[in-house]
């Protein structure tokens, strides 16, 4: 191992770019199907003469209005950066802020490890 490289630890580690976009398609996906149910239920209530039509059709409608621009919305869309969750919040350490009226250092101080 490098030295001054740190290992990732499992469960801070970023999905892929693959993974993402395989989760984003799939979710798409199901937006989509959930359209075309609209679409085909509004369909066979229309032919069927549904008790309460007037109520149907406006849910099937928005449905069929909404879900597809959610769905490109939500596709189109990417994980937070880390600085924006909470859970990657929790995780970290906590780390004392720097006191303002402290010198900045010139270079980080020298450890003397007994590996070297």
């Amino acid at each position: 191992m490098k030295r001054g490289h740190r290992p990732v630890v499992i469960t801070n580690a970023e999905r892929s770019p693959s993974d993402q976009l395989r989760s984003r398609e799939i979710r798409y996906v199901l937006m989509m199907s959930v359209r075309a149910v609209c679409l085909v239920a509004a369909a066979v209530l229309v032919t069927a003469h549904a008790p309460l039509l007037w109520l149907w059709l406006p849910i099937c409608g928005v449905g069929m209005v909404f879900v597809p621009w959610l769905a490109v919305i939500l596709a189109n869309d990417r994980p937070p950066k880390d600085r924006y969750r909470l859970v990657h919040k929790l995780h970290r350490p906590a780390q004392p802020d720097a006191d303002p009226r402290a010198l900045p250092s010139a270079a980080p101080p020298r450890v003397i490890d007994a590996d070297e």
